[in-house]
């Protein structure tokens, strides 16, 4: 049986933690394949947030790319795929896809991705947001793509920093049909 492939992109804006764990996850399971695109400023936060180096990152995808390499597989709507993930995304990468400026592998799957009307999740780190932001997320949003700042669900009663990207990442996943058990869902107020 073929896996089912998920794209996965890690960008500049804080929260690495966020791309790290995702491929962690999908790693864990049978049945999916993720192919990374990791900019060079996702490398930079990567290892200042946690350490990493490219390699430690690229290891954890079946398949990584360099994120100039826009005759990858993942730069053709004929390369069969569920999805991507751009986690974090910046507001340069948002602004790309917002207004369609494939210059590199991250917009230019994020881009193919949208126009096979295939999901497309974002998990962008800025605060405060300006004007511009807010309406390229709604540019964004009116293609098909989904938004998904990776806010805090303190109902989960998260103890570390783990448990709060841990909840995020398997909310992004839901997205994509993967249902964790381990996923704290809100089950109404306690009496």
């Amino acid at each position: 049986m073929a896996r089912k492939r998920l794209i996965v992109g890690i960008t500049g804006a804080t929260g690495s933690a966020y791309g790290v764990r995702l491929l962690e996850e999908l790693r864990a399971l049978q049945g999916w394949e993720t192919h990374l695109v990791l900019t060079d400023a996702g490398v930079l936060n990567a290892h200042q947030e946690l350490g990493l180096k490219r390699k430690d990152i690229e290891r954890l995808a079946h398949k990584a790319y360099h994120p100039k390499d826009i005759a990858a597989a993942i730069a053709s709507g004929s390369f069969l795929t569920e999805g991507m993930v751009i986690a974090p995304c910046t507001m340069k990468t948002l602004a790309a896809v917002a207004h369609a400026h494939a210059d590199d592998l991250v917009s230019r799957a994020a881009d193919v991705v949208l126009k096979e009307r295939r999901r497309l999740v974002l998990l962008p780190r800025e605060a405060p947001l300006n004007l511009a932001h807010l309406r390229n997320m709604v540019q964004v949003t009116e293609m098909g793509g989904i938004v998904f700042p990776p806010v805090p669900a303190f109902y989960a009663k998260p103890k570390t920093i783990d448990d709060l990207v841990a909840h995020t990442v398997r909310r992004v996943l839901d997205l994509f049909g993967i249902h964790s058990a381990k996923l704290a869902r809100w089950q109404g107020i306690d009496a």
